[in-house]
């Protein structure tokens, strides 16, 4: 099975050490396309571009990129309970155009409480997923070209239609991730591409099997993707000094603040993040060469594959003899990162490396009035 590989761009933010100022490196545009180009170049399926006020928006960032690469896709965030589904599923379609197919959409229900109020969110954990579910029922039949009256505890729309379809038929893929309960039936029911963080083998797997179950139940089938970080180096004694130069700036009292952070949300995948380091340095080898020491100051996804080419290529297959077909993976910094898995990694993995998309057909529909589209004339009339 051939891998796609994603890479990350770091709207955050990015660096040489974790919980550090020092050598921090400013993220601008001309620092983002950099990396959006060598991910491009070396051949990586997409980038995730993260979501959250922290973050630099997604969606602006995306489409900024889409004249400066050729055919690397951007995975962007939809954010349940903050937009409404129509207006979601039209700024989707615009993306998935005007990149010529290269759009990908991660639907992220949230789990900040503080960010959330922020934002106008005021939903428990339940009504969150409830309110996402709703959100997602609607956004795939409006970009799957149906007209939809959705009348549900949350939401509620009549009449909605999508004008201008997306180029990818009959509409660009939904990935999602969660390890809750909730979270999981809504993988079964709806999203294409479940995602977890990179847990050990055995408890990825377990998960797996919980998704692939209940969306059998549906009558469907769900692919599966991991969100890792990774530490490549030429040997493996260079790639564990790499994690640990990674956090040698950390301090206890960073370490703590950070958890407090972290413990504050109700998210289950971060409560099972900090749950395999605890908070503590020792002991940061959590399974062969999974590696937690980057949980213990950022959120979500907290954990690095650490070590040669052949070694990481090694687990990277174990994961995807679980089923697993898409890595998204980051490094710090990002930059250079990017570089190293190209040239040390993938000679070991077989990578699916994307085409570039060709000009497609463009066909012309005339002006719209009145919300809708005048028939064009054609010769015979």
């Amino acid at each position: 099975m051939s891998l796609n590989i994603f890479w990350f761009l770091p709207t955050h933010g990015d660096g040489h050490y974790l919980g550090s100022n020092d050598s921090a490196r400013p993220v601008d545009h001309g620092y983002l396309q950099q990396i959006a180009q060598a991910a491009d170049r070396i051949g990586f399926t997409g980038v995730l571009i993260p979501t959250g006020r922290s973050c630099e928006d997604a969606w602006l960032v995306a489409a900024s990129m889409i004249p400066v690469t050729q055919r690397l896709k951007f995975l962007v965030a939809l954010r349940p309970s903050v937009t409404s589904p129509t207006v979601a599923a039209r700024q989707a379609a615009t993306l998935d155009r005007l990149s010529n197919g290269r759009a990908l959409f991660n639907l992220v229900t949230g789990s900040d409480p503080e960010e959330l109020a922020a934002d106008g969110v005021f939903l428990n954990h339940q009504q969150r997923y409830e309110a996402s579910s709703e959100f997602t029922h609607v956004w795939r039949r409006v970009l799957e070209g149906e007209t939809v009256d959705f009348e549900g505890k949350h939401i509620k729309v009549k009449g909605a239609k999508l004008l201008f379809a997306p180029v990818q038929q009959p509409r660009p893929p939904l990935y999602f991730g969660g390890s809750s309960e909730v979270a999981q039936d809504l993988a079964a029911e709806q999203v294409d591409l479940y995602l977890t963080w990179g847990e050990p083998p055995h408890l990825v797997k377990e998960k797996i099997e919980q998704v692939r179950a209940k969306a059998a139940a549906h009558g469907r089938t769900v692919r599966f993707g991991i969100r890792l970080h990774v530490i490549v180096r030429e040997t493996n004694k260079e790639a564990w000094d790499a994690a640990n130069r990674l956090i040698s700036q950390l301090d206890d009292e960073t370490i703590a603040k950070a958890q407090a952070a972290f413990a504050r949300t109700d998210s289950v995948g971060q409560q099972r993040m900090a749950a395999l380091h605890g908070g503590k340095r020792d002991n940061l080898e959590i399974s062969p060469n999974l590696w937690a020491g980057v949980g213990l100051v950022r959120g979500g996804a907290g954990t690095a594959l650490v070590g040669d080419g052949p070694t990481v290529a090694a687990r990277i297959n174990e994961y995807a003899a679980l089923g697993i077909d898409s890595f998204i993976f980051s490094g710090y910094p990002h930059l250079e990162e990017a570089y190293r898995v190209g040239e040390l990694l993938f000679p070991h993995l077989d990578v699916a490396i994307p085409q570039i998309p060709q000009p497609r057909q463009v066909h012309e529909k005339g002006e719209v009035i009145a919300n809708d589209f005048i028939p064009r004339k054609t010769a015979q009339s």
